[in-house]
């Protein structure tokens, strides 16, 4: 449920298998622009941090990446910042629609990675976390595992510093109201390549 003045905060990052332009990655990238619009579509969605340099939403902040990118040869990475009213809602986007379909072909796309694929943290309502915040939370989560700084849906935790329950029921019913708003969104990826 929504936590009062609060947001949920979310940070992902990984690393992909090839070049971003490359065939290996096409998938990722032809589903990438629905995967967005699908999230600004979603029952509480609040918004996402852009990209430095690229048309669309303001970047939040100068974009960093964690330590888990070093030695990958990359200099960028897939990588997102956004904000949720709750953890339910957040939970109903990642694991349905467009985004599991996104999810179900990832391991064409990313190396296996060995630290947490996201991370949550609870926000004041008028702050709009930057991307070192996300980068230093997900690091933390590694090093440290899962506190009211740092948790994901696993363990999650209530704004007030309080272990969470997520309500199931309450994510099936959010997730069934955004398939009505993103239908055709999914009838376009999985007619995707994969």
């Amino acid at each position: 449920m929504p936590q009062h003045g609060k947001h949920l905060a979310m940070y992902n990052f990984g690393l992909h298998v090839a070049p971003y332009n490359s065939p290996a990655v096409e998938g990722f990238r032809l589903r990438e622009a629905a995967n967005f619009d699908a999230a600004a579509r979603a029952h509480g969605f609040i918004g996402r941090s852009g990209y430095d340099g690229d048309p669309g939403p303001a970047c939040w902040g100068r974009q960093v990446f964690p330590r888990f990118i070093e030695g990958s040869g990359f200099t960028t990475a897939p990588s997102s910042l956004s904000l949720w009213t709750d953890i339910e809602s957040l939970m109903a986007f990642s694991y349905n629609g467009v985004h599991a379909d996104a999810l179900k072909h990832a391991r064409h796309w990313n190396v296996k990675q060995d630290w947490p694929p996201l991370v949550l943290w609870w926000v004041d309502a008028d702050v709009f976390p930057e991307w070192k915040d996300g980068v230093e939370r997900l690091e933390r989560l590694h090093d440290e595992g899962p506190s009211a700084a740092a948790f994901s849906f696993k363990q999650p935790y209530l704004a007030d510093g309080h272990t969470a329950t997520i309500d199931r029921g309450r994510v099936k019913e959010i997730a069934a109201k955004n398939a009505e708003r993103q239908s055709d969104l999914l009838a376009h990826v999985l007619a995707l390549k994969a």
